[in-house]
Order: C-alpha cells, then structure tokens, then sequence
C-alpha cells in the first residue's frame, strides 16, 4: 500500500474532523486523539457516565472514515459465540459452516463492554492482540484496517465488570467525553436534536475517506514519520519514571511505550509533519499510560488516580531540546 502525501493527509483529516464535530459537540482535541489512534491502527477506549455522547462519538469516526462497521451492545447473558460466531451442522452438504460473528468487521464498538462478565469481555483478546480469531480450533484472520472502539461505565456503576488488565493493556488510548464546558455547548446539544428530527443522526454521515485511503494513511504513520532517537529515549523515560513512582504499584508496560510512540507519529501526520516532536508525545501520555497503571490500595482510597501520577511523571522527567527533525 503507497504512502500518502502530508499535505493531502492532513486536509482528509481536518474534513474527518469537521464531519464528526459537525454532529458531535465536544472538544476538537478529543476527536484529533480519537482520529490519530484509528490512524495509527489502536484499539480505543471511551470512559465515562452514561449518556455523554459516548456510542455516537464512536459510530461518527467509523461511518466518516467508510470501513466496515458492527456494533454489540454487551450484556450480562452475552456469551463469545455471540460475538465470534459459530460453526454449524449443514445436513444436506454433511459439513459444517462457519456463522461468522459481529467480530468479523473492519470496526467493532463494543458498547458498554464492562457490563459483561470477563469471559465474554476476554472473547476480543486475541483479535485486539493479533487481528484473528479461533473458533473451534480454527484460526481465521480479520481484514485490514480493524479495531475496537469500546464504551464503558465507571466500575463503581451498578451490573459492572472491571475489565481485566491485560484487556486494558491492549488499548491505545483511553479517552474520556465529558460534560459540556459551557452553557452554549450544552444548549447546542439540544439545538441540534431539534435540526436533525432523530435521535441518531450517524445514518446520514456520508464517509469523507475510504478504507483504501485509511490503509494509505496508516502505511504513512508507519513507515513515512521520523522520530528522532532524543524523543524515543524522551518516551522510554517516561513509561520507566511510572514502574518508579512510590504511589505505584504496577507502572505502564513496554505496550504502552510502543502505544504512545505511535499515537505521537499519527498526530505529527494529521499536523502535516514528517517527524515527531515531544509535544506529541506530551499530549497523548496521560491517555496512553494512565490506564496500564496500577496505584498502591492505600492511594485508591485517598482518591488519587493514574491520570495524576502520569502528570507528576511528566514534571520529572526533562523534555529533549536536542532531537532533530529528519
């Protein structure tokens, strides 16, 4: 697959932005993050109350970017064959077939993924990690691009399943909706309701790329954006400084190093950038790190979270002034 210019990646991907801000009311930044891990081929989880515009963010990025799209709303009696598929018994052809599952997709959001028990949750492990699946023995590889959006409740909400953390651990970013910051961008919300005449206005989203396009524009994060050795040591520092805080209990794996280096060069391509600066990576190390982290109980209880101890982190360690641009 070619790589793309930056000047005509970065124009697809300010009209992406404009698509989903055009219906979603929120915070630019948010949709850019969302956009740069899609970019950089990242699993991405969205965290919040219910009812923050969390599903429709979710089904706005895959219906602007025109990838395959299914959506399984996780439940208590879900079970994986619900989601994997199953094969059954043809009599007349004496063979069996294989029902593929909702999983079989080029995006799949998971709604409210931690309403559902682990083993249900844990039926997209090896899909996340490796892009395949294996049914009753049988591997079966998904098509490219593919990656989870998922939704999920606080834990301290009722009927709610912490995930485990190597589920979380296989997700690039998890991002965080929000309330409405002022009373225009909450009456908006309302306006347009009353504009769209319908409750989900993602039918009539016509996609601003192509899954050619988004293969194109992955290709470049991947192999056409530079980092300098400064600002790979810069985020090898970083994920070391979070297994050493003394609030700490388990730091951020060598997966969340690999996520916050790719979701940096997929910000520096929407910026119209061949290399990374550190300014991509500060902007993506709370949403990358904080998730993989684990805090000592007694912390928990003060009230102290990951995002914090990620924000001490990046006060410690010295931002690179000698990195290099290609």
């Amino acid at each position: 697959m070619p790589e793309m210019d930056l000047d005509k990646t970065r124009e697809l991907c300010d009209r992406i932005v404009k698509e989903i801000s055009g219906v979603f009311v929120g915070e630019d930044l948010l949709i850019r993050k969302m956009l740069a891990a899609a970019l950089a081929n990242g699993h991405i989880l969205f965290e919040d109350n219910p009812g923050l515009g969390k599903t429709l963010l979710a089904k706005m990025l895959a219906f602007s970017i025109g990838c395959g799209f299914s959506r399984v709303q996780f439940t208590p009696d879900l079970l994986p064959a619900d989601i994997l598929g199953t094969k059954v018994w043809r009599q007349q052809d004496r063979t069996f077939e294989l029902l593929k599952g909702p999983i079989f997709t080029n995006i799949l959001l998971a709604d409210e993924i931690n309403r559902s028990p682990p083993k249900t949750q844990a039926a997209l492990l090896e899909a996340m990690e490796e892009r395949q699946v294996t049914i009753e023995g049988d591997t079966h590889r998904l098509v490219n691009p593919y990656f989870v959006l998922a939704t999920q409740n606080p834990i301290e909400y009722e009927g709610t399943y912490p995930l485990p953390e190597a589920q979380m651990d296989r997700f690039m970013l998890r991002l965080s909706t929000g309330y409405a910051e002022t009373l225009e961008k909450e009456s908006l919300i309302l306006l347009r309701r009353i504009d769209w005449k319908k409750d989900d206005p993602t039918v009539d989203v016509n996609p601003v790329v192509s899954t050619k396009q988004i293969l194109a524009m992955q290709e470049t994060v991947e192999n056409g954006i530079y980092i300098d050795y400064a600002v790979v040591k810069y985020i090898a520092e970083i994920v070391r400084e979070t297994r050493q805080h003394p609030k700490v209990k388990v730091g951020s794996s060598p997966r969340g190093g690999l996520s916050l280096l790719k979701a940096s060069r997929a910000m520096a391509l929407m910026l119209g950038r061949d290399f990374v600066t550190p300014d991509d990576v500060k902007m993506f190390a709370a949403d990358a790190l904080a998730h993989r982290i684990i805090l000592k109980a007694e912390y928990v209880l003060e009230g102290i979270d990951a995002g914090q101890v990620v924000g001490d982190v990046m006060k410690e360690v010295p931002i690179p002034t000698d990195f290099h641009p290609r």
